[in-house]
């Protein structure tokens, strides 16, 4: 963690050595990530409810999944840089150091102006709690703590499969960028609102649904089902593929020879 701490300090650092552009774009990140959030209050002036939930109930689930989301957006941003780190042989200079690769990518970049829209989040969520009805127990508060380390977990889990196809790629696959970027559009609304068909996807695939329709369900008083409760635990099973996919890779790299 020392370690950890000082790449933290170093990032930092280098993000405010131009303190007026860190700002703007700080600013910017958190004017923008805003449209999200329009759509959704524009949405239910207009119909007031979707599937039984309320605006401020699908605020709960919105914020939390953004908050996940931007989380990972800032620190674990070299997973999502890393075809860059294959293509221009940095991944080469990390392989013979004593630490892991996963540990080194993970630091070799945070972008600290992304908590832009980390606020965003925050704010919305600030907004949410008070407002969505919810009888704040132990069980629950344990179970939203459990929403929000979930998603934490289920981007990075994206984010190292990005990685991992990128060792046979070279360039990024796009086409995960829809699991990425489409999971978090995806939390912005209860799950069910999908349909049964996408509800599983979301379910057994990639478990996105276990940290957002599930246990808002508890939350909201709809069900007592300790399941629903606990069922964020249950994205920790979606590490297991992702590493075994990132080891995979790693030894099929083929070093640039630079």
């Amino acid at each position: 963690m020392k370690l950890y701490f000082k790449y933290f300090s170093l990032h930092l650092r280098s993000a405010m050595a131009y303190p007026a552009s860190f700002w703007m774009t700080f600013v910017g990140q958190f004017v923008t990530a805003f449209s999200a959030f329009l759509g959704i209050y524009f949405l239910f002036d207009r119909f007031h409810a979707v599937e039984g939930f309320g605006f401020q109930e699908v605020l709960l689930c919105f914020a939390s999944v953004m908050l996940s989301f931007s989380f990972c957006e800032c620190f674990f941003r070299g997973f999502d840089r890393f075809p860059a780190l294959i293509g221009n042989g940095q991944f080469d200079r990390i392989l013979i150091r004593p630490r892991g690769a996963v540990f080194q990518v993970l630091v070799s970049q945070m972008e600290f102006s992304r908590l832009g829209k980390f606020a965003q989040a925050l704010f919305v969520f600030c907004y949410a709690i008070p407002t969505c009805g919810v009888e704040w127990t132990l069980p629950r508060i344990l179970a939203l703590c459990g929403m929000l380390l979930g998603g934490v977990v289920i981007f990075f889990g994206l984010f190292l499969f990005y990685a991992g196809a990128s060792f046979f790629t070279i360039e990024g696959l796009e086409v995960l960028n829809i699991f990425i970027y489409g999971g978090r559009e995806f939390g912005s609304y209860p799950a069910v609102v999908y349909g049964k068909a996408i509800l599983r996807f979301w379910t057994f695939v990639i478990p996105m649904a276990m940290i957002q329709y599930y246990p808002l369900l508890f939350l909201l008083g709809r069900t007592d089902s300790i399941w629903n409760a606990i069922s964020p635990l249950a994205t920790l099973w979606f590490l297991l593929p992702a590493y075994v996919f990132w080891r995979f890779g790693l030894r099929h790299y083929r070093s640039t020879g630079s």
